[in-house]
């Protein structure tokens, strides 16, 4: 791919840009943000450890210069303000969905045909957010949550079972935060159910350490985590520039999938050139699909809290 965009430079953004360097999936990678000299100089310092890390990509950093992202073919969205202690994703609606909105509406004008990923946060919303403001395929404007959660899950298993990440194979779905909704069903390692070699109450605990999963680190740290979202952007990046056609849970637009309608939620779909090429709906039991759909309602309020903004009324 001749270049990918990465909209915002803190902590999170820099590791996306960091990672689809170091993987050379473009000719370059452009570093967006507000703040001057931010972006110039955390793309420059990626750059140079090229020679040292074996990548070609070029990495550039602009200040609000969005002309030097034409013809992106992925844009990944970081911008807004990060979680703070006792903050609630919820609480950053009104901020960040006007970010949102904005930096969309300017990688739309440059880029119009690029696919967007958006990892800002509340990132159910945000996602919707930008949609709204691309007005282009919901194929095309998706969220990463899945990936990350899963990542969470996967290594709260393998330390519990003290086996390897690499064998621990699993799946999320739902809103990425309190609702969201681990399968232990379908969780194996290797192939071996997770639920034969772990108990109830030990699965219970993983499953709620995991949906508290970026509250413990905002807690720890004073912010949100960055090297697992980081990773976890660059690795749908990746899927689509290679064309891998991964099954990843992915914060998607349902048209009826699940028996929902007209919400971002997170589902397992299908990662290609084309952005998402599929939907998988799996089969959820009584209380799998209860809980999805609990999860769904929780999503959908803040959805309608962003609608009430009137943030995209000369759409209508």
């Amino acid at each position: 791919m001749n270049k990918i965009t990465v909209i915002g430079a803190g902590n999170v953004g820099a590791t996306v840009a960091n990672v689809i360097a170091h993987k050379d999936l473009a000719r370059e990678v452009v570093l967006v943000d507000i703040k001057e000299g931010t972006a110039e100089g955390k793309a420059l310092d990626i750059w140079q450890t090229g020679p040292i890390n074996n990548f070609n990509t070029r990495v550039t950093g602009v200040t609000n210069d969005y002309l030097r992202t034409k013809g992106s073919g992925v844009v990944v969205i970081t911008s807004g303000l990060p979680r703070k202690p006792g903050m609630s994703r919820d609480d950053l609606i009104k901020t960040n969905a006007a970010i949102v909105k904005e930096v969309t509406e300017k990688v739309i004008k440059y880029s119009p045909e690029a696919i967007i990923i958006v990892v800002s946060n509340p990132l159910d919303v945000m996602t919707y957010a930008a949609f709204k403001a691309a007005r282009k395929s919901s194929r095309k404007v998706f969220g990463m949550a899945g990936i990350l959660d899963t990542g969470r899950y996967k290594t709260f298993i393998s330390n519990a079972l003290n086996v390897s990440a690499k064998d621990v194979h699993g799946l999320l779905l739902g809103g990425h935060g309190d609702t969201m909704v681990p399968l232990p069903r379908y969780t194996s390692i290797n192939g071996i159910p997770v639920t034969d070699l772990l108990g109830k109450e030990e699965l219970d605990k993983i499953v709620e350490r995991t949906r508290k999963g970026g509250g413990e680190l905002v807690n720890l740290m004073g912010t949100s985590a960055w090297y697992a979202p980081g990773a976890a952007a660059a690795q749908m990046v990746e899927a689509i520039v290679d064309d891998q056609q991964r099954v990843f849970p992915v914060c998607a637009y349902l048209t009826g999938e699940f028996g929902l309608n007209d919400i971002y939620l997170g589902v397992p779909v299908k990662l290609g050139k084309n952005g998402i090429e599929e939907i998988i709906e799996i089969k959820l039991n009584e209380d799998e699909m209860k809980m999805l759909h609990e999860s769904a309602a929780s999503v959908k309020e803040t959805m309608n809290a962003l609608d009430a903004l009137g943030l995209f009324e000369d759409e209508a």
